[in-house]
């Protein structure tokens, strides 16, 4: 699991979390809206990432006001800030105190004072990031080519770049030397070795799970779960063989995966407002325990595991067109002032 620790202090603080828990539209099961925060300011969004031990959390926001904002995870409220960083997202390494910003060109930065290191000069357009705990590894990855390049943490050197076929999404790693890349084009998920970063396989998914814009692994059973828009399906399938396990539907418009070890359960969170919640009740056994309503455009997750939460982020947009049963993504009105939040869904 990535730990992102950051720490810095700001005099004013604009997240206020709510008194009380939201009311929201659980389904039957048992995961709901704990508490949100009404962030505000300008600016998209688009990942969001937490940092479990230091108990801080990483939002970029993008274009106007361009920042990563930095939040407490407990109080959500905010204590630091990095300005002027135009990037999708942020991740830290531990052992280090780097923190690395999918900005062009990528910043580097010291998680403890939030201060640049310096910028590292990347092809291709950075937008999600991953970081590889055991190789002390960035990956950053574009939808142009280069597709991944990778950074060693330690001291932000380029190690290396890759070409996965297509455009990438979300990367996991199962801790044993393989990292995994949702393919978001090419209905696939390519395999590459950790070490060496020598592409060694491509798991085919077609029929089943096509524009798959979430990954996530269980290591321990060797099950890979990928989120995708159409078909609208989260595909369980061997993280071995590429044998397909399963499939089952998940809500419009995802854009990000997880799994959860210590419950055994998957999410897709998704831009339609819902979050889908599956059971691995074995390594050959799934099912939807929960959809949970969430918050439209919500389509990004982190995992707080100390706590087993999930914090998600949104903002309210006004109407839009219908959109299409399977795949159409965000909303293309421009967001309402103020009103971008923090959730925290758990049990």
């Amino acid at each position: 699991m990535l730990r992102y620790p950051v720490l810095c202090a700001v005099a004013l603080i604009v997240a206020l979390p709510s008194a009380a828990p939201a009311q929201n539209s659980e389904g039957a099961g048992p995961y709901r809206i704990l508490k949100t925060a009404k962030a505000g300011g300008e600016g998209g969004f688009d990942y969001v990432n937490v940092d479990v031990d230091g108990r801080r959390l990483y939002i970029a926001r993008r274009g106007a006001g361009a920042r990563i904002t930095v939040f407490d995870l407990d109080t959500l409220q905010q204590v630091g800030e990095i300005p002027n960083t135009n990037a999708h997202g942020a991740v830290v390494d531990p052992k280090t105190n780097h923190g690395f910003a999918s900005s062009k060109p990528v910043l580097m930065f010291d998680a403890k004072t939030l201060q640049p290191i310096k910028r590292i000069d990347v092809q291709g357009n950075p937008d999600g990031m991953y970081f590889d705990a055991p190789n002390q590894r960035v990956y950053v990855l574009s939808h142009v080519a280069p597709t991944a390049t990778v950074i060693d943490a330690k001291d932000g050197s380029i190690v290396g770049t890759i070409e996965v076929g297509g455009a990438p999404e979300q990367t996991t790693s199962d801790g044993r030397g393989h990292v995994y890349v949702d393919v978001e084009d090419m209905k696939s998920i390519a395999v590459v070795d950790a070490k060496t970063l020598a592409l060694t396989a491509h798991y085919d998914l077609s029929g089943q799970g096509g524009v798959c814009a979430g990954l996530a692994v269980d290591p321990r059973d060797r099950v890979l779960f990928a989120s995708c828009r159409n078909p609208q399906n989260m595909v369980m399938l061997n993280a071995d063989s590429g044998k397909i396990l399963n499939t089952l539907p998940i809500g419009r418009g995802t854009d990000g995966a997880l799994f959860n070890p210590e419950t055994m359960e998957a999410f897709s969170s998704n831009v339609d407002g819902t979050l889908t919640v599956i059971k691995e009740n074995g390594p050959n056994s799934f099912a939807i325990e929960q959809v949970l309503q969430t918050m439209p455009s919500a389509k990004t997750m982190a995992l707080d595991t100390k706590t087993n939460h999930l914090i998600l982020i949104g903002a309210d947009f006004p109407p839009a067109p219908p959109r299409p049963p399977q795949g159409g993504q965000g909303n293309p009105n421009p967001m309402i002032p103020g009103s971008f939040t923090i959730l925290v869904v758990g049990k």
